[in-house]
């Protein structure tokens, strides 16, 4: 456990940190609760958790042998155990143990019950789906790092969900890493003057292609901002207030000739210009389906 200070320890003084013993203990990978663990503890200051995991506890055995590594190292217990009978069997160990135990899901759980006044499934790693989405998410963000700035031919294109086009500095790399977190597989293509102008992209029939832009005052705004943080020469076509004005018009009217939606990402968020996009993919996969509403 953890060393406690007292409370007339010198001004300044550095308060030790405090470490207590967290048992994650679940029927199927544990990432749930350890994304939940660490959620959780990060909320107080030097606090430092002591993590066991027992993945993927699924016999009275098992379930035994945790009971066990959980009397040696006294702690709090979080579980997400659906199976009733380990359930119950985990929690009476704790209560003979006389230490804490948690449902982390209970609450969610049990509210989306009330509400959808439907049973609760009580097959053992229920749960799998999330892990297939998660797989999904991990495939969409090794997408997005493999086919940044350009990465890739038309024909590796093809097999992405949406390609951002912009010229520099308009979030496109951020906004894809956002999209892949959302299962969306997703490049970006910078428009670079007197060399990337879009047009390998004119016969990709799968992605969707979508244009952002950005106002040429905050595009030089952020391309100053760029250059000072790399101690960077500002004398260059980067910054030029003429330059950057007839690069944006340009892409402005590459978007606009080949028909590709466009996005003004100068007052947006990354998350809010992802959010607009899922929209435009949303819209499209209706019209692709004959969904009518």
């Amino acid at each position: 456990m953890g060393s406690a200070v007292s409370p007339a320890r010198p001004a300044g003084a550095s308060r030790l940190a405090t470490y207590f013993h967290v048992h994650l203990v679940s029927d199927s990978t544990g990432e749930t609760l350890n994304a939940m663990a660490k959620a959780v503890t990060a909320r107080f200051d030097g606090v430092i958790p002591i993590e066991h995991i027992y993945a993927l506890v699924r016999s009275d055995r098992q379930m035994e042998r945790v009971l066990e590594e959980i009397a040696t190292a006294p702690g709090v217990v979080l579980h997400t155990i659906v199976d009733r009978a380990l359930r119950a069997q985990l929690e009476e160990g704790c209560r003979a143990l006389d230490i804490p135990n948690i449902g982390a899901l209970d609450p969610l759980v049990g509210a989306l019950s009330r509400y959808l006044g439907a049973a609760l499934s009580t097959r053992v790693g229920a749960q799998h789906t999330l892990d297939h989405d998660y797989f999904n998410r991990m495939g969409a963000l090794d997408y997005a790092m493999s086919h940044d700035d350009g990465q890739g031919t038309a024909e590796q294109l093809e097999g992405a969900d949406v390609v951002l086009v912009g010229v520099s500095r308009t979030s496109k790399t951020p906004t894809c890493i956002y999209l892949a977190h959302r299962g969306i597989r997703a490049a970006n293509v910078p428009l670079v003057p007197g060399q990337e102008d879009g047009e390998r992209l004119v016969g990709l029939k799968n992605p969707l292609i979508v244009g952002l832009t950005v106002s040429p005052d905050r595009l030089i705004q952020i391309r100053r901002n760029r250059l000072d943080g790399l101690n960077a020469n500002h004398a260059s076509s980067y910054v030029e207030p003429d330059a950057v004005r007839e690069e944006t018009i340009k892409a402005r009217r590459a978007f606009e000739r080949r028909g590709w939606p466009t996005i003004d990402v100068t007052r947006r968020s990354v998350e809010e210009t992802a959010a607009a996009i899922l929209n435009l993919l949303n819209e499209r996969r209706t019209r692709t389906v004959g969904v009518t509403w």
